[in-house]
């Protein structure tokens, strides 16, 4: 069994998990941290959680005195012959202990290994817990020497200490988001990490994903780098070019051997040649905000969204297989009081023939910093 620390929109990575695993694989432990039971957990695939790690004990009730004790007592025992040098990082989750209380745990065992000769090098902690980029940059999690104990505190008081098996590669998303030959942000700028998401979320083990709304490419370059096929879509030869040079880039950067197929559309009216085995897409968000419109701008902008997009489910609906999944990223803006208006269309799936999946119900799967204004909405849909 694995724990995953999620990430900044928690339900997104719950539903991510969710799609991979199976809902009842995947039980909540806390705002912040959810257990996995699985076998086998693929973490460099996913783009909702920060963190994951092995769960090696359960304590019943426990404060962090009495795990800061079961701690030091097991890896003092189980690292005092070791040769090589151990890197730690203990981050704590859920615990209302400050950063000197767990650092102390850490320099408690450093003292008792040190007695035994082994040489432990202690991540200080500037909070509870490391961030992403603390546990990225110093590789913890990596190797047998590299260990980050994540120790989350449950909602219903039980404690779990699991070993980490690596932190989101923060480097890797930011030299595929920045380092493309080809951006351009007037079109938007969909991160690789919720690209990745929406792949998994298809639940599309092999086969070809199809984006009618491909922009530079970014979804097309993240499904060839999980293993599937390639068909990019746009209405703009711009947007087409674009998607081509980034596509080829990454296939030459990390010798992908999948195939890519790339050509104009518009996404309303375009017949797509076949197989299309799943629809990922981030569809059209209309302008961006800087604050939240008026009602009247807010309309004006609503009702040409949603017509685009309406149009072009309405379109590609006879030419999908039943039951083929789409996972498609659609506006939804926050007004002055902090509310989220949708668009009309995600009232009227049922009648386009869509059935939206449980994952994505009650508007629950929004992607959004504070400071935006227009958020993605994550649609899971299944054509009937």
């Amino acid at each position: 069994m694995y724990i995953s620390i999620l990430g900044r929109q928690p339900n997104i990575g719950i539903a991510e998990l969710a799609a991979l695993y199976g809902k009842a694989a995947v039980s909540p432990l806390s705002d912040g941290a959810v257990k996995v039971e699985t076998e086998l957990f693929e973490f460099d695939r996913l783009g909702g959680s920060k963190k994951a790690g092995k769960i090696v004990a359960e304590f019943h009730g426990s404060n962090w005195q009495n795990v800061s004790k079961e701690i030091v007592r097991h890896y003092s025992r189980l690292w005092s012959a070791s040769d090589h040098k151990i890197t730690l990082g203990i981050s704590a989750y859920g615990f209302n202990v400050s950063e000197r209380d767990i650092q102390q745990t850490g320099i408690i065992l450093k003292s008792r290994l040190k007695k035994h000769s082994t040489s432990l090098r202690l991540i200080p902690n500037k909070t509870a817990a490391h961030n992403t980029a603390v546990s990225h940059h110093n590789k913890l999690g990596l190797s047998p020497n590299k260990v980050e104990l994540l120790v989350v505190r449950a909602n219903n008081g039980n404690v779990l200490v699991a070993e980490s098996i690596g932190a989101q590669n923060i480097s890797a998303l930011a030299a595929r988001d920045q380092a493309r030959p080809k951006t351009d942000a007037f079109v938007g700028m969909l991160p690789p990490k919720l690209a990745k998401i929406m792949i998994n979320l298809s639940g599309l083990a092999s086969g070809r994903i199809l984006d009618p709304f491909c922009g530079t490419g970014v979804v097309l370059q993240e499904s060839l780098l999980l293993g599937y096929d390639a068909y990019g879509t746009d209405l703009s030869q711009k947007m087409i070019d674009y998607s081509t040079v980034n596509t080829e880039w990454i296939k030459n950067k990390y010798k992908i051997k999948g195939s890519r197929v790339i050509e104009h559309g518009d996404a309303m009216t375009h017949t797509w040649s076949q197989p299309i085995d799943s629809v990922v897409a981030e569809t059209y968000l209309g302008q961006p905000f800087s604050a939240p419109p008026s009602p009247a701008k807010q309309s004006s902008v609503s009702k040409n969204c949603n017509h685009i997009i309406s149009s072009f489910l309405k379109n590609i609906h006879p030419q999908l297989k039943p039951d083929t999944k789409l996972v498609l990223a659609i506006p939804a803006w926050r007004d002055n009081k902090g509310r989220f208006n949708h668009l009309q269309l995600t009232a009227d799936l049922e009648t386009m023939g869509y059935s939206e999946s449980s994952l994505s119900t009650n508007h629950a799967l929004l992607y959004y910093r504070e400071d935006q204004v227009v958020a993605r909405e994550i649609l899971i849909l299944q054509r009937k």
